[in-house]
């Protein structure tokens, strides 16, 4: 009996030992932003269904386990371009992108652990150089750069996005375009000249609205003095001049009134001051 505990003991002491000795390999933890593909070697193979989420796990010490950061990362490249008429410039482009999780196993098994430069990079590469070869440095630079930028991003998208890549795109930006200084200063200095051709024909446009609204007050005054001329009478015009007068008779800065036959038969009040 004290031999067979013996035996037990011992094998139980051996156990533990393998386990300790083997523990990295059969406990792991995986930190927030990580997620684990398994490859099972005597069974399955790559496991590219049950992925491993953050937390504790254990995994026999014959499988092999391949992590993946699936958080967002950023990806910058400085890219020579030739233009729609073979113009040599270089454009900053600027991506933001994340693999879906959940499917990281299709990933790994198609591009491997190194995905970002065997599939992210090449599609940037690729998709800027394309696009942009379709349009002119002058477009690029300046009168479409953000339709270029769109039509990249779309490119980008639905080229990583697929389900095939399986990366998502998060974002995408044209940081700069350097052209040739004669190149540049050229564009500048016509987009100047087109901004001062605007900003003249605005001034115009201006001044056209404002001689338009002169002309037409002008021709409502001619208009109401035409009309007070032609109801001005001599009856009107006698009948005015009595309400004149007798306002005159009943202020008290009136001294001395003499009424009698002017001119067109009008009134004729003479006024002193009270001393």
């Amino acid at each position: 009996m004290n031999k067979k505990l013996s035996s037990v003991l011992v094998l139980a002491a051996i156990g533990f030992v393998v386990v300790v000795l083997l523990s990295s390999q059969i406990f792991y933890t995986l930190k927030p932003g990580e997620v684990g593909v398994v490859f099972r070697k005597f069974g399955s193979g790559l496991d590219k269904e049950n992925i491993k989420q953050a937390g504790f796990h254990v995994l026999a010490p014959w499988n092999a386990l391949y992590v993946y950061d699936v958080r967002e990362k950023n990806q910058e490249e400085h890219l020579d371009i030739l233009d729609k008429s073979g113009l040599s410039i270089v454009a900053d482009v600027f991506i933001r992108f994340r693999p879906k999780f959940d499917k990281i196993g299709h990933i790994h098994e198609r591009f491997g652990e190194n995905f970002m430069n065997t599939l992210v990079i090449p599609k940037i590469r690729a998709s800027v150089r394309e696009v942009m070869g379709h349009y002119t440095a002058e477009e690029i630079f300046a009168t479409k750069r953000t339709e270029v930028e769109n039509e990249i991003r779309r490119r980008i998208a639905e080229s990583l996005g697929s389900e095939e890549n399986n990366i998502e795109l998060t974002d995408l930006g044209i940081r700069s375009i350097q052209l040739p200084k004669q190149i540049k200063d050229a564009i500048e200095s016509k987009l100047q000249q087109e901004q001062e051709a605007l900003a003249y024909e605005f001034k115009l446009q201006k001044e056209e609205a404002e001689a338009k609204r002169r002309k037409i007050a002008a021709e409502g005054e001619a208009a109401a003095n035409m009309i007070i001329n032609n109801s001005l009478t001599d009856k009107l015009l006698q009948m005015r001049a009595i309400e004149v007068t007798e306002k005159l008779v009943t202020s008290p800065n009136s001294k001395v009134i003499l009424v009698g036959n002017g001119n067109d038969n009008l009134p004729v009040l003479l006024t002193g001051d009270n001393k």
